[in-house]
């Protein structure tokens, strides 16, 4: 199955090298396009793809083909892309905001899967929710999974709605997870700890959390209980934040993104 990933900036070049590594694809059939010299030069150097920079030799050629470009990119390449693709290509979209319907009208081909991946997919610990139109058969469905699972994990959702509420979880997620990191190496460089030990001390902090979350059944709640004793250091900490309704705040912030999505859909359609 040959596969054509068109943009290589950061997504697109994290889930070409992902792709590489999967026994689905070998060096032979997997494409990597971009326009840009520099890019083309570095994705040659790298050596794991077969770099294109002329979309008429290899969108052809493709089975199926992954668009990361920037959602403002959108309209002049599906103009560009229309009249090389095929109804029987499975088009698979990494852009934030880009409806399966604007694919489908741009490019005039009914086989879409839209996805919203994270960041950590540059490190293997990515979460990739998606969803596709009824054209999608149950083993184009697979082989799409497989390939998005070598950048970490996937979740298929029932429709487009379900994409925009995890763009407000998953998707803008890690960065609310470096403003808490911030927030907490802030605090330690005011108590007088250095700029190391501060990242230290709030890295492993959340690697070890994670890492209990996830090899127990516990939820959050009962794992802050086994932290907290009463009248203890944690409670008071936990105290203050309730105080000050963060939990309430940090759910309006996930809403926030997810409503941004919804808006992004709306203006794209």
């Amino acid at each position: 199955m040959k596969t054509l990933v068109i943009g290589a900036g950061n997504m697109g070049l994290t889930y070409a090298e992902g792709m590489a590594k999967s026994p689905m694809l070998n060096r032979r059939n997997l494409m990597i396009f971009d326009k840009s010299p520099e890019v083309i030069a570095r994705l040659k150097d790298i050596g794991h793809f077969d770099v294109y920079d002329d979309l008429h030799k290899c969108l052809p050629e493709a089975d199926m083909v992954f668009i990361a470009v920037k959602p403002y990119h959108s309209e002049g390449l599906f103009e560009e892309m229309k009249s090389m693709v095929n109804n029987s290509q499975i088009f698979v979209s990494l852009m934030a905001g880009i409806t399966i319907g604007k694919i489908q009208e741009g490019l005039g081909v009914k086989k879409v899967v839209r996805s919203m991946p994270n960041l950590p997919a540059q490190v293997g610990k990515g979460v990739t929710s998606y969803t596709e139109t009824k054209e999608v058969s149950r083993i184009e469905l697979i082989m799409v999974r497989n390939l998005l699972d070598t950048t970490g994990e996937s979740i298929h959702v029932e429709n487009e709605n379900f994409i925009d509420a995890s763009t407000g979880i998953s998707g803008s997620g890690p960065a609310y997870v470096f403003y808490f990191m911030q927030s907490m190496m802030e605090a330690a460089l005011k108590m007088g700890f250095s700029e190391n030990d501060s990242k230290i001390l709030v890295s492993q902090t959340f690697e070890g959390a994670v890492e209990l979350f996830n090899r127990n059944d516990l939820s959050p709640g009962t794992w802050m209980d086994r932290v907290a004793s009463k009248g203890g250091t944690t409670r008071a900490a936990l105290d203050s934040m309730d105080d000050n309704n963060v939990k309430e705040l940090i759910k309006d912030a996930a809403y926030a993104a997810f409503d941004r999505a919804v808006e992004l859909g709306e203006e794209n359609k």
